[in-house]
């Protein structure tokens, strides 16, 4: 019997949404929220990167960012410095490496637990799939 995409989609979007809903009810024991980690770790794998690459890396538009850069940037997390032209760039201060470090023990748990269920090679094949799809199809246009 052939799978409906639409109850596959829906299974794919439940199952991230209650990795998402655990992330960040457990973040919060360090102070942080899963879109707040996001940001710190696209900032932590790419200092100096600006707002409309960071934007992209966390699935964000560019204002949804800058907004919460600058809350990040009031919690002295990150550090907003001129760049090339009028470029910005972002990179993290003591602090936010200190929480996105917190953080990745607190992602680690959770995954780990949102995952128990499969086995190694379960997991394997489930990598492989999303790639494979992700790398499938073109991006839809923005807008």
């Amino acid at each position: 019997m052939a799978v409906e995409p639409q109850i596959l989609g829906r299974a794919v979007k439940a199952a991230q949404h209650r990795q998402h809903r655990a992330l960040d009810s457990r973040l919060a024991s360090i102070g942080s929220t899963l879109a707040q980690w996001d940001a710190l770790r696209a900032i932590g794998r790419t200092p100096g990167a600006s707002a409309r690459q960071l934007a992209a890396a966390t699935f964000q538009s560019e204002q949804a960012f800058g907004t919460l850069a600058g809350r990040l940037v009031a919690q002295g997390l990150v550090d907003r410095r001129p760049g090339h032209g009028r470029r910005i760039e972002h990179h993290l201060t003591a602090e936010g490496e200190r929480v996105l470090h917190a953080g990745h023990g607190v992602a680690d748990s959770v995954l780990r637990e949102c995952f128990e269920g499969l086995t190694e090679p379960e997991r394997q094949t489930l990598l492989g799939l999303l790639r494979k799809i992700e790398d499938s199809r073109p991006e839809a246009p923005a807008g």
